[in-house]
């Protein structure tokens, strides 16, 4: 039998739930949220979390209006365009239900699941499209993003939970230069590091119960950028398959147990030595917006909610492995340079494509 945690909000490899896992492995390979089938909650709880990580309250009136007309904006689309058949008895639920009913199995679960997979695309544009009629700038947003993750970070550290070190950080103008001259492909809309925090966990098996605790309090794991996720750190089967808990949930989850290994391992950064490990994703990350900002937007942002997003890179790795990136060509000075003489030569000659 295994021990209680000692801390019921920050749950050990022991004490994650089939969800919880099941959102790590999504973040962990940069997927989409869309292309599930099924949720899996297990009571009203674990789905009411999941709408405050939204930053939606559930107990808020104007929190629970503002997610019924995304829900009403969702099933006029369906019904619309795909003469999508709604019953009135799922139509006719709350957000929490509707969440509980899409972790349920039936007809009614898949007309769940299709709602919410549209609520999701709703949600995010008209955050942006918010975003855009705010007088707000990209610093202003960056530092409510940074407020929300100190707040939290802060908090687990006062806890005594096993991280060893926190950094956060705005990239300063010449990295942003360096790295749009660096890259052929990049502009500045994909730079998605201009705001980024490091964490360091005391072991490798502190990675997924920090994970899992940011996601239920920073990020909703649906929000993940798609395809901008490396793990040269965790192999997902692996480390499930390794442990005796997660080796029972792994069958059941949705994703397949040998998902790496048929989609390939995804990394992006041609300086990047291959002896390199870390946990690295990011995410869009949901922020309220300051009374004061909405009182000075036009009349018609108030339709459009008070969350907007800010996107942010997170970089999670143990301590052994960041003592093993620091040396030889894993290190970040040695990347910087190699990073820096591609830069120079494509200022002297351009591109050069190989000429094998």
């Amino acid at each position: 039998m295994s021990t209680p945690p000692p801390n019921d909000d920050f749950r050990s490899l022991d004490h994650l739930s089939l969800a919880e896992l099941e959102a790590i492995r999504l973040v962990l390979w940069g997927g989409s949220v869309i292309d599930w089938h099924r949720l899996n909650f297990r009571d009203e709880h674990e789905a009411r979390e999941f709408l405050r990580s939204h930053e939606l309250d559930p107990d808020q009136p104007a929190d629970r209006a503002r997610a019924e007309a995304i829900k009403s904006s969702a099933i006029s689309f369906l019904r619309r365009n795909f003469d999508f058949p709604i019953p009135k008895p799922v139509a006719n639920r709350d957000l929490t239900a509707l969440l509980m009913l899409a972790s349920s199995k039936g007809h009614r679960q898949l007309c769940a699941c299709a709602i919410l997979k549209v609520m999701h695309i709703i949600h995010h544009l008209e955050a942006r499209e918010l975003l855009f009629m705010l007088p707000i700038s990209d610093q202003e947003l960056f530092h409510l993003v940074e407020q929300k993750v100190y707040r939290v970070i802060g908090g687990m550290l006062a806890q005594g939970f096993p991280i060893l070190e926190f950094i956060g950080g705005r990239k300063n103008k010449d990295s942003l230069y360096v790295k749009l001259l660096s890259k052929p492909e990049t502009h500045a809309a994909q730079i998605y590091d201009k705001l980024r925090f490091r964490i360091v966990t005391r072991a490798p098996e502190d990675i997924f119960p920090t994970m899992n605790y940011l996601m239920r309090h920073v990020f909703p794991f649906n929000y993940v950028v798609p395809k901008e996720s490396t793990n040269t750190l965790c192999p997902d089967r692996r480390t499930c398959e390794g442990h005796p808990h997660l080796s029972q949930l792994l069958p059941q989850a949705q994703l397949a147990p040998d998902f790496e290994e048929t989609e390939g391992l995804h990394i992006d950064n041609q300086f990047t030595a291959k002896s390199y490990r870390v946990v690295h994703f990011v995410v869009d990350m949901p922020v309220r917006v300051p009374r004061e900002v909405m009182d000075s937007a036009p009349p018609a942002a108030w339709a459009l909610g008070p969350v907007i997003f800010g996107q942010t890179e997170f970089q999670i790795i143990d301590r052994e492995t960041e003592q093993s990136n620091e040396m030889g060509d894993a290190s970040h000075d040695a990347y910087k340079r190699r990073q820096q003489v591609a830069v120079a030569r494509r200022l002297k000659v351009g591109f050069e494509p190989n000429r094998d």
